[in-house]
């Protein structure tokens, strides 16, 4: 163990610099050694040594050069893979200086689904913005075809707020369940079917249905149906997008399954209305995700008390 601390100190700890390890990093980015010091607007004589700096510190090659251009070998890629949690931390660290110095400064980074974009969490942010006008929120789309944390993992996003299924656990994430957001059945106030006070499924199976290309939409709609002896309905209009939906659905032609939380925002707008027809599956609920054991910034950790406090809100309203 004394070697290990010895070596640390003399070999690695005075040697290894951040600017050398962002340099490999754009180096293996861009491919290319000329591109990487045009990028970073330097020599590449500079980048050169900054590689070489860091392979005489470690002993090891860290970069294969071939006619079509450099590839990181496997000690550049393990040295990066840490390299980029250094970085996402000293970046943290920096936000949170940030935050601390100038009271409710810094930027989040957010991933939610398209849906929840369409209301709750346009709700949340402005609000929140009002609330920290110096606080930046960057709010990107999440991908919900497949259970995906892939930004989360590779730290593109600071948290994700999105659907995940019940009693849902992972060992690298922590999972902050908000509230149940149920589906259901939804029509325009134009439909014929939107006055009627009792409605069956058997009575929509010929109906033109917007569906969704969502595995959980599909597998609500599929058990619905079947369980009254019912094959699903055919697809008319297949679309993820929830402005498209609603000026179909405004047209009183169509039908489509909505979340609820999605109706509370769009129905008064768009004139929606959901249809009495009850559907069997269990919600799958929304919630706050975010990678464990990784200390989140003030400016993040203001906006999840803000998005905790919005979202009860709307479950009291819901009650």
């Amino acid at each position: 163990m004394a070697k290990a601390r010895w070596d640390w100190e003399t070999r690695i700890g005075r040697r290894l610099k951040l600017r050398d390890l962002h340099i490999l990093s754009v180096v293996v980015r861009w491919g290319s050694m000329a591109k990487a010091a045009t990028h970073l607007d330097t020599s590449q004589s500079v980048v050169s040594e900054a590689i070489a700096s860091l392979e005489s510190a470690l002993g090891v090659s860290l970069l294969d050069r071939s006619p079509r251009g450099i590839a990181p070998t496997i000690y550049a890629t393990a040295l990066l893979k840490r390299g980029h949690v250094v970085f996402d931390e000293l970046r943290e660290g920096i936000k949170e200086i940030e935050t601390l110095s100038g009271q409710a400064t810094g930027d989040i980074r957010i991933a939610c689904p398209e849906f929840l974009a369409a209301g709750l969490m346009t709700d949340a942010v402005d609000g929140f913005s009002k609330r920290y006008p110096d606080i930046v929120c960057h709010v990107v789309e999440a991908d919900v075809s497949t259970l995906d944390f892939r930004q989360l993992q590779e730290r593109a996003v600071d948290l994700m707020v999105t659907r995940v299924p019940n009693a849902f656990a992972d060992d690298d994430l922590d999972v902050d369940v908000l509230f149940d957001d149920p589906h259901l059945v939804v029509a325009g106030e134009k439909s014929p079917w939107a006055g009627k006070r009792s409605v069956k499924l058997a009575e929509l199976v010929d109906e033109p249905w917007i569906i969704p290309p969502s595995p959980i939409v599909n597998a609500i709609l599929k058990e619905a149906f079947e369980a009254q002896g019912l094959k699903p309905p055919a697809e008319k209009v297949v679309t993820s997008f929830i402005l498209m939906r609603n000026h179909l659905l405004a047209s009183g032609r169509f039908v489509t399954v909505l979340p609820e939380s999605v109706l509370r925002y769009n129905a008064k707008q768009w004139a929606l209305r959901a249809l009495p027809v009850k559907l069997r599956a269990t919600p799958q609920p929304i919630a706050i995700v975010k990678l464990k054991n990784r200390s989140v910034s003030p400016a993040i950790a203001l906006f999840i008390a803000h998005l905790r406090t919005v979202t009860k809100a709307y479950a009291g309203r819901r009650d």
